[in-house]
């Protein structure tokens, strides 16, 4: 994507070069149009959507998420899809942790707490056993970083 008032300049947040942003913005358009449902690979998949602020741009940056519940509160997983490196929503909602959580057809103002060593491998273990594909996200290099998102 280029700025028509600069040519050959880049925009601030560039497309990513695998296609992941539009991705997300079809998925987001999909869940909100069907208050919360997806189809296609997502089918029956529980996914909500968090919006973070940007940690260094100020702005409001939503994702698409799988999340697991436990108790009063939801946990996403800063898989990255296995990269080596945390996701971007990750690092952002460490310096903001106040967050928007869609969920269904409900939006409310959440606070994201990274989840501590003593409760991580017990929800590893329940979300690898609801979706097994994320034990191959772990691994020797990184452990997966878990959030909690609870109701503020």
């Amino acid at each position: 994507m280029t700025d028509e008032k600069a040519p050959g300049a880049t925009t601030r947040h560039p497309e990513p070069a695998d296609g992941t942003g539009e991705f997300n913005r079809r998925v987001i358009a999909e869940f909100r149009a069907g208050k919360g449902a997806v189809g296609g690979e997502f089918t029956g998949t529980p996914l909500l959507l968090l919006t973070v602020v940007g940690a260094r741009s100020g702005e409001p940056r939503t994702t698409p998420l799988v999340h697991l519940p436990d108790g009063d509160r939801l946990v996403v997983f800063a898989s990255n899809g296995g990269s080596p490196t945390h996701p971007a929503w990750y690092r952002n909602l460490v310096a903001h942790p106040e967050v928007t959580v869609e969920v269904g057809a409900e939006r409310y103002p959440a606070l994201a707490t990274p989840v501590g060593p003593s409760e991580h491998d017990r929800l590893w273990a329940r979300q690898i056993a609801a979706q097994p594909q994320f034990a191959g996200f772990r691994t020797d290099a990184r452990t997966v970083p878990l959030v909690a998102l609870t109701r503020a």
